[in-house]
């Protein structure tokens, strides 16, 4: 195990704690069970399906990773714009508490595969060129915070994170 990516899985995966923490406090400060758009066009389920999709598709990255085929991993899949709308869309013909259990169940699923993961993987490129840290990061944390931090735009109380 080289020194660099010691203990990155780990910390990898506090971060994470972290941001989604952040975001469900910002979720719950922006009333999540109000009916309306919270950020952009998006209600509470369906900014809560989305981030749980990006938490999946991180997840995802580290299953192909523990299969030795992170180079595979965004092969074929939709763009990001029309996986979001798919994402929203289903969202919206389901209720919030199974959007909010499927958001966890993805969440979970993420942070357990980076407690197993190898370090090594973290440096390893998925087809469209972006290390499987990268991946994560994108997908996982910074995701969860770029939306706190909509919310606590929706609140005013937007500014540190």
């Amino acid at each position: 195990m080289a020194e660099t990516t010691r203990g990155k899985p780990a910390a990898l995966g506090s971060d994470l704690e972290k941001a989604r923490t952040a975001f469900l406090n910002a979720l719950a400060s922006a009333s999540p069970r109000r009916s309306g758009a919270l950020v952009g066009e998006w209600g509470a389920q369906e900014l809560v399906a989305h981030v749980g999709y990006w938490a999946g598709h991180a997840a995802e990255a580290l299953h192909f990773a523990e299969l030795g085929r992170t180079a595979e991993f965004g092969e074929d899949e939709l763009d990001v714009d029309a996986r979001n709308a798919v994402v929203a869309r289903v969202a919206r013909e389901t209720d919030l508490d199974t959007v909010q259990r499927r958001e966890e169940a993805a969440f979970t699923a993420l942070r357990d595969r980076l407690r197993a993961a190898d370090p090594e993987w973290l440096d390893e490129c998925v087809t469209y060129g972006d290390s499987l840290e990268q991946v994560i990061r994108d997908d996982g944390a910074d995701h969860y915070r770029e939306h706190a931090q909509d919310l606590l735009k929706v609140t005013g109380e937007a500014g540190g994170s």
